[in-house]
């Protein structure tokens, strides 16, 4: 994609279909009169007037717990310098959606027009009555420092300068975990630190904390090594001042075990590497470009621990490891601060968290048969679902024993638990779908490319690296329109139609008329279906000059469904073929099924389908929990439909007993945990939160899927095919392009598995 390009689209990115990236939801019912005048006029008066007796219910009757100000001035936004305030407004809304997704953490967004300081600290301490804690954003050093230490002094609210103790926390995990692997002492290591800006000055200051001595540390600015004989150093620098007989970079790093960059691209040279200490750290973290290339590092020292900021490295130093989690913790034991016991104990417990056994949802997010403690594995993937469940009660927890909590926790198994429900409000699973596609991506064949949100829909995944796409359909209007989007890669383009593809088309007719010349298909009709694109993609999928397919962008289901039915035909063990939709709720992902291909399955196809699903919903790294739905509740009637699904079930629970599923249900005991667990006891479901549901037909399962995805506006990924020999997906008429981009991942992920599953056999 050409940089206008890029540009284009994240301006369109953040315009539409609204302005911005956040808004504000009611959490109260609101359609009737009575609701209004108790959210307004006169209800409300009432809490008002019990906050007025005592300041701390606002706690209990305002969002003020779980609302954190993302607080800047515009002075040192990303790496664009001092922007202003309204400029650096889209990074701040970015940073409240990283709160909500990661810790359930509701956000406003504050742009202050000042660069004095005292105003900056006025306005923050006027405004600190609507929050519960502040979290401090891209404000330049050395003001950032004095505005951090004054606020936390004069604040009795968690007040926290990210840009200072994020890279630092998550860094210092690291560190832990680094000097463990290589047998080093902390407080013997020798560290260069590249860089003197906040980021820097607070990683320093929490590595002494946990050991490293100052006397062997070496900092370096612009300028060079920050040494005592320089003048008008600031009291930061002057902190981090040594005495040592150092000029640059290529004198500090020799002998020295640590290096720490929070400084700017290409700094390091593989001499500069090849003269540091046996077993070398090196943290590269400046962004987007490390101050070491990742793979010119491993080349130059097989013996090297290494972290980078980047995602498509080992050991990324991200700050979304911290941050969310740190304030989730504080708020949630109302803390007077973020003090540095918490930010401590938020580092041990990444720290540890490393070592613990990696579930396999976080290894199939990443395509990894396992990740383990160790030089590629020293501080917790993001995506990793465990870190809301353990950073905030360390930091919780450190919290009420310095004696800063002013609502303490008394039942942790409950807290760990609500944190765990938190996490059912975002999209994970998307992001998991696509970081496991870019792992190894493959070539998908867009049947369909010369429709514009299609060929859109290939431009993505080319250019995010999803997948390798193909493109098939008219070639003066694919390359038309490839131009009208700067599309400008070079990815095959096929016309079927084309005399230009006729050798290729002539060897797929071959193979398609003999494997069908005694049901009626003659060489030439082979040849005229080939000039077919979903019959040619198909081929290519089966003959391996494709990976996997999606189509049916603007064609009716059934017929895209033929042709691949046909030529591709069904797995190995598979009796049949089925669907599944996933849909992003507030309850996390459900996935419901069959909702395109089975009109009235019987019993044993049921049983099948709810297999083959636990079989898709475990490739999204999720353990299975199944609900067979109905209009009755077991055995409340005698009706066929009901029947069925009674007898399906009894069929799992005799052949699989490891599968958790269970039935007949209505919708509503399914996904009311309490109600089912106080009528129905005895179910398997009961105590489990259900995320998949199988219908008793096509007809309930595809309305219920498209009423949900419309009224709630939920994102959608499916129709998946399921029991499909090759990888092979249909798209919803005129889906969107999201959808398909999802829905190409998919595919990509299907054939990984089936590659290494072919590969063992």
């Amino acid at each position: 994609m050409s940089k206008q390009s890029k540009r284009r689209e994240a301006l369109v990115y953040h315009a539409k279909p609204i302005p911005g990236k956040i808004k504000i939801v009611p959490t109260k019912k609101y359609a009737t009169q009575r609701d209004l005048a108790l959210a307004y006029s006169p209800g409300v008066a009432e809490p008002c007037l019990e906050i007025e007796k005592n300041k701390s219910n606002v706690y209990k009757y305002t969002t003020k717990g779980n609302l954190v100000a993302v607080i800047s001035n515009g002075t040192a936004v990303l790496g664009l310098g001092n922007i202003g305030p309204e400029a650096s407004k889209p990074v701040m809304e970015g940073k409240g959606l990283l709160f909500k997704i990661f810790a359930d953490i509701d956000v406003f967004d504050i742009e202050i027009d000042t660069e004095n300081v005292d105003e900056f600290i006025q306005t923050v301490k006027n405004i600190a009555p609507t929050f519960g804690g502040i979290n401090l954003e891209d404000i330049k050093a050395p003001e950032a420092f004095e505005i951090e230490r004054r606020l936390k002094d004069e604040l009795d609210i968690p007040v926290m300068h990210d840009d200072q103790h994020g890279t630092a926390i998550i860094s210092a995990a690291a560190l832990l975990n680094a000097v463990e692997l290589t047998g080093k002492k902390i407080d013997e290591v020798l560290m260069v630190i590249s860089g003197a800006g906040a980021a820097a000055i607070s990683c320093s200051r929490l590595y002494q904390a946990f050991g490293v001595k100052k006397e062997n540390m070496v900092m370096l600015d612009s300028k060079g090594v920050i040494r005592k004989d320089r003048e008008n150093l600031t009291s930061e620098k002057a902190e981090f001042a040594t005495s040592r007989d150092l000029n640059d970079l290529e004198d500090a790093m020799k002998g020295a075990d640590v290096f720490i960059g929070l400084s700017m691209a290409d700094l390091v040279s593989p001499k500069m590497l090849l003269s540091m200490a046996k077993d070398p750290i090196v943290f590269a973290m400046a962004n987007p470009d490390p101050e070491i290339p990742y793979k010119l590092a491993m080349k130059t020292r097989d013996d090297i621990i290494m972290a980078t900021g980047r995602s498509d490295h080992p050991n990324q130093v991200n700050n979304v490891l911290g941050f969310p989690f740190i304030f989730r913790g504080a708020l949630d034991v109302r803390a007077k601060s973020i003090n540095e016991a918490m930010k401590k104990a938020a580092v041990i417990a990444l720290a540890e968290l490393a070592k613990e056994p990696v579930p396999e949802q976080v290894n199939i997010a990443y395509d990894q048969t396992r990740l383990n403690f160790g030089r590629d594995y020293i501080i917790p993937k993001p995506f990793d679902p465990r870190l809301i469940a353990v950073v905030p009660p360390a930091v919780a927890k450190a919290a009420m024993e310095s004696g800063i909590a002013q609502e303490p926790i008394e039942n942790w198994a409950a807290y760990e638990e609500s944190l765990m429900q938190r996490l059912g409000s975002d999209n994970k699973i998307v992001r998991l779908m696509h970081g496991r596609a870019k792992s190894n991506p493959q070539r998908v064949v867009f049947a369909e490319a010369d429709q514009l949100p299609v060929l859109r829909a290939a431009q993505i995944v080319h250019d995010e690296g999803i997948a390798h796409p193909i493109l098939l359909g008219r070639t003066d209007t694919i390359k038309d329109l490839m131009e009208e989007i700067e599309f400008d890669a070079d990815v095959p383009i096929i016309d079927p139609k084309s005399d230009e593809e006729l050798e290729q088309k002539n060897k797929y007719a071959e193979v398609y008329w003999e494997s069908r010349n005694r049901r009626g298909i003659t060489l030439y009709s082979a040849q005229q279906l080939m000039r077919e694109r979903n019959y040619f993609a198909a081929m290519m999928v089966n003959e391996g000059d494709a990976d996997a397919l999606v189509t049916g962008f603007s064609r009716a289901y059934p017929k895209v469904v033929k042709p691949i039915l046909e030529l591709i035909g069904l797995d190995k063990g598979a009796t049949r073929i089925a669907t599944t939709n996933v849909l992003m709720t507030s309850r996390g992902p459900m996935f419901l099924s069959d909702t395109s291909i089975n009109v009235d399955p019987t019993p044993s196809d049921l049983a099948k389908i709810a297999q083959m699903t636990a079989t898709t919903v475990k490739m999204f790294g999720m353990e299975p929990v199944i609900a067979m739905v109905s209009f009755s509740n077991f055995g409340s009637s005698e009706n066929d439909n009901a029947a069925k699904i009674r007898k399906a079930v009894s069929y799992l629970h005799r052949r699989y007993p490891e599968l958790l599923v269970d039935g007949e249900l209505q919708t509503d005991f399914a996904l009311n945990n309490e109600m089912l667990q106080d009528i129905f006891p005895f179910s398997k479901l009961a105590g489990k939160k259900v995320n998949t549901l199988i219908f008793p037909n096509l007809d309930s399962a595809n309305i219920t899927y498209k009423l949900l995805k419309e009224l709630n506006q939920a994102d959608n990924i499916g129709p998946i095919m399921m029991g499909l020999k090759k990888p092979a997906h249909i798209l919803q008429l005129d889906a969107s392009v999201d959808e398909i981009v999802n829905m190409t991942a998919i595919a990509v992920i299907d054939a990984q598995k089936k590659q290494k599953r072919d590969a063992k056999s």
